[in-house]
């Protein structure tokens, strides 16, 4: 099975616990860390913005809180955007089932992209950045929120059992899914050795492309303009 339709069946297959296990497991901490994201991007009430790989609407939820009225969700995952159909009333006609990587909106149609906690789910990272560079107007913002690995080796230590042994554990007790568990510590480490975000973006034309690590660098919010 190839990884998008791998991916696909993971998400589909967790999307009715995947709001408990993202906060039960982050221990509440993923609240912090859209906050924060959004906070470093800094929207304003005319922000048109496109959440790719949206799940099921946190992200959105907070642009939503923020005043933020024009929002577009994007996910490749049915069970995903009928959750997030339950969770919100506000624009319905928005949600697209999609691939990052064939975005189905005109050139310069959006203020901003966010995508958290998705970009190490795209089949091709770089063809996923050329679609936003294309769809963002000029001087558009894209968010990427994603997790990596933290330096720190102690810290590494603790975090890695915690993804590997604690994580899986819950996940399939909660989810009965334990396949979509033990996939998200081996994603995370691959996406960390393999991909650099700040040249990823540069090389699909992003200018002032930054990077900002949170909670002992176990995230990281990486932030680049369309000029």
């Amino acid at each position: 099975m190839d990884k998008k339709k791998e991916v696909k069946r993971i998400f589909d297959s967790i999307a009715k616990r995947y709001d408990l296990l993202n906060h039960l497991l982050s221990f509440g901490i993923d609240y912090y860390w859209r906050k924060k994201a959004f906070d470093l991007t800094k929207l304003n009430s005319s922000t048109i913005l496109l959440d790719v790989a949206c799940g099921t609407g946190d992200f959105s939820q907070e642009a939503h809180r923020r005043g933020i009225g024009n929002i577009y969700t994007a996910d490749f995952s049915f069970e995903m955007l009928r959750m997030l159909d339950q969770k919100f009333s506000w624009g319905k006609n928005c949600r697209v089932q999609c691939v990052a990587e064939a975005l189905p909106y005109k050139d310069n149609s959006f203020t901003n992209i966010s995508v958290a906690f998705g970009v190490r789910n795209f089949h091709n990272i770089h063809q996923g950045f050329n679609e936003f560079f294309r769809v963002l107007d000029k001087d558009g913002v894209v968010t990427v929120l994603e997790f990596c690995l933290p330096q720190n080796k102690l810290v590494r230590w603790g975090y890695m059992f915690y993804f590997k042994k604690v994580l899986p554990f819950v996940g399939n007790l909660i989810s009965g899914d334990k396949s979509a568990y033990t996939y998200l510590p081996e994603s995370v480490e691959e996406f960390d050795m393999k991909v650099d975000l700040i040249k990823e973006l540069s090389e699909s034309g992003f200018s002032n492309v930054v990077r900002n690590n949170l909670t002992f660098g176990i995230v990281q919010v990486v932030r680049g303009v369309k000029r």
